[in-house]
């Protein structure tokens, strides 16, 4: 992207158009993507953060945003499937009530499919119920960044709820480690198509490394590692959790809070 600087390197690029949105992990689009300058105005215009939230009992007590990196597939301009690497921003907040776990997708710029969105709900429940935390307190909303852009299939949902872990806990994410994978009912990073392509799009974004499920897609074809790139199979949402952030998914201070939310 020409003139892009570097903090927004990492978007789709500007030449790739919409597909029926029948692949996992698909993103389409109803017209040419205004990227970094779209981007740069979302930025400017304010993202607020905690430090910027006036202090007052109807505030949250915790309000953060950040843009988190998903790897999907698309169709570009010549029919050919093509990886991509996208950004979609997560807002946290958390309440000064209990009245439950708030997950919320706009519709503006870009959506979510419902099967999108019902593939990260799944996905935040279960790493939640894993690391042992009580969510009752937060609100959760995801923000597609692109106007007329769809983001259909489940590939990010792993990713998306482990972020929603991460700053849950104030634990940082590598920035140069991406995921792509489900969150399966037994806690396992579930089965996802495209990963070859997927890889390569990492690799030219100049991700360091790549955590992939550790079944593969039976419709999957062969690949090699790109050169200085680490791709990396795991099994579970605890191995995926430690490699992004370089700590434990459930801590001893977690098993504590459990034990004393379920004590009579």
């Amino acid at each position: 992207m020409v003139g892009c600087p570097a903090s927004f390197r990492r978007l789709l690029p500007l030449s790739l158009h919409g597909s029926a949105g029948t692949q996992r992990g698909a993103i389409s689009t109803s017209g040419p993507l205004i990227g970094c300058l779209f981007l740069s105005m979302l930025v400017s215009w304010g993202l607020p953060s905690s430090g910027n939230t006036a202090p007052g009992a109807d505030q949250p007590i915790k309000h953060i945003r950040t843009a988190i990196p998903i790897l999907g597939t698309t169709m570009n301009e010549q029919a050919e499937q093509v990886g991509i690497v996208a950004e979609i921003q997560l807002e946290f907040l958390q309440r000064r009530d209990h009245e439950g776990l708030h997950v919320q997708f706009l519709t503006t710029p870009g959506k979510f499919s419902p099967y999108a969105q019902q593939s990260v709900k799944e996905a935040l429940d279960r790493v939640v119920e894993a690391a042992g935390l009580n969510p009752d307190s937060w609100t959760v909303r995801f923000i597609l960044p692109y106007p007329g852009v769809t983001l259909y299939g489940e590939s990010l949902s792993a990713m998306a709820a482990l972020n929603v872990i991460a700053l849950a806990k104030n634990e940082p994410v590598d920035e140069e480690t991406v995921l792509t994978g489900t969150v399966t009912p037994e806690g396992h990073v579930g089965t996802v198509g495209g990963v070859p392509l997927k890889i390569l799009a990492a690799h030219a974004q100049h991700y360091r490394r790549v955590l992939i499920p550790e079944e593969p897609d039976v419709a999957d074809d062969d690949w090699e590692t790109p050169f200085l790139m680490e791709v990396t199979p795991v099994r579970s949402i605890t191995k995926a959790y430690l490699a992004l952030t370089h700590r434990p998914l459930r801590s001893h201070l977690n098993n504590q809070s459990l034990a004393a939310r379920l004590s009579p």
